[in-house]
């Protein structure tokens, strides 16, 4: 059917023309404006604790979004993300059987089995914990984190317990060697550019093979009596000591004591005799006197008198004496 032509109208269909039009770009500009909406919304995202996200920009790392909320970016395919959680702790075993994973016995015995210094062999079982310290690098420089930090700390600890003697790796330094093994990891994962974090090295177990566990068993006891015997000799030491200590203060302060009182006494005496002698200077006589009856009062009460009046001889009967003989 031939389309009317516009001239020939009335009024009305071109009222109604004009209005089917306005409507139809309407619903066409809503239908665009929805459109554009949601595909806004495909970049709107929420980082929950311990996520990180690494958004792409036409293939290439834009940037590393952290912080836990609400988050925009340009949406897809313009923009891409990839969410990784950077704050959980990840754990791996070594020397150890996995629970609800096969045996495997061989590869634990091989990994476990270490040498030191001094040529012995040492089964150490160890752990490593280690975190996502660069999102973007834990996910584009290596293809699997797990496994480069297998493989790393296995390495850094056989470089470890090979500078050490198996005595410093059994009893005595095992906390250096921890720490050792720990720098040095970080140090290999660091010139991968993993973007891994180690964040501890600990030792679980370090046996020595099997045909001589028995004489290690007996090193270890004759060790064990050898620290309780000096521990015990520590103890009788520190119970000693300090009562010998308090004695010597003792017997110190005593002779000072003992010195003082002698020096004062005898600067007494000094002083005394010196006040005398200038007395008797002054009065001789008198003074002999006095002198002879203070010694008279310090003797005579002391010692059995008889008084004899001239003339008068009064018999003396010991009553006293002889009632203490009774």
């Amino acid at each position: 059917m031939a389309e009317a032509d516009p001239d020939n109208l009335s009024t009305e269909q071109r009222v109604r023309r004009s209005v089917a039009r306005t409507l139809g770009n309407l619903t066409l500009g809503t239908v665009l404006v929805g459109a554009f909406g949601v595909w806004l919304s495909l970049g709107a995202y929420t980082l929950g604790p311990g996520e990180a996200a690494i958004v792409l920009l036409l293939g290439r790392h834009f940037e590393t979004v952290v912080g836990e909320g609400f988050h925009l970016a340009l949406p897809p395919p313009i923009a891409t993300r990839e969410i990784i959680h950077v704050g959980m702790l990840r754990n791996e075993d070594f020397g150890v059987a996995v629970p609800g994973e096969p045996a495997r016995a061989d590869e634990i015995l091989h990994e476990s089995s270490m040498q030191t210094s001094d040529n012995n062999i040492v089964r150490v079982s160890f752990s490593v914990q280690y975190r996502i310290r660069d999102a973007n690098k834990a996910r584009f420089r290596i293809a699997d984190p797990t496994a480069v930090v297998r493989s790393a700390a296995e390495a850094a600890m056989r470089e470890g317990v090979g500078r050490m003697t198996v005595d410093d790796v059994w009893r005595e330094r095992r906390t250096a060697l921890t720490a050792e093994v720990s720098a040095l990891l970080q140090q290999i994962l660091d010139s991968y550019e993993s973007g891994l974090e180690i964040h501890a090295v600990t030792l679980r177990d370090v046996q020595p093979p099997e045909a001589v566990r028995a004489a290690f068993a007996d090193v270890v006891a004759a060790t064990q009596d050898a620290s309780r015997a000096m521990n015990e000799a520590e103890g009788y030491r520190n119970q000693k000591i300090p009562g010998a200590r308090a004695e010597a203060i003792e017997m110190t302060e005593g002779a000072q004591g003992y010195r003082d009182a002698v020096v004062a006494e005898a600067t007494g005496e000094a002083a005394r005799f010196v006040a005398l002698a200038t007395e008797y200077r002054k009065a001789p006589a008198v003074t002999r006197k006095r002198l002879y009856l203070e010694a008279m009062e310090s003797v005579l009460p002391g010692v059995e008198k008889v008084i004899v009046k001239p003339g008068q001889v009064v018999p003396y009967l010991p009553l006293e004496r002889a009632g203490a003989a009774k």
